[in-house]
């Protein structure tokens, strides 16, 4: 967050884990630094499927998609809904062409 040449940031999370959370948890403490914006993937795998690796094991109600979004809009970081929609909330955030 404290790059000069580092204009806006854009988080790519997934399902399982709690490092998004844990994120939205210290941009709380912090504030916002720079314009952020996140995606979330895996929002469509049904309940209790297992993903390939370890961490995406979801407990204690974190590591959904849904308890990611919630996390990072209650902390003002806008969620895509898609990944074609990342570019727009960038152009946005970033005032990318303005």
């Amino acid at each position: 967050f404290n790059d000069v040449d580092t204009r806006g940031v854009v988080v790519v999370g997934e399902i399982g884990g709690d490092a998004e959370e844990r994120l939205a948890s210290y941009i709380k403490s912090v504030g916002l630094r720079k314009p952020i914006i996140a995606f979330i993937a895996g929002k469509t795998a049904p309940p209790g499927k297992r993903m390939g690796h370890a961490g995406a094991i979801i407990s204690m109600g974190m590591g959904s998609a849904e308890s990611k979004i919630k996390a990072f809009e209650s902390v003002g970081i806008p969620v895509a809904s898609t990944p074609m929609q990342i570019v727009e909330l960038a152009r946005l955030k970033f005032r990318w062409g303005v």
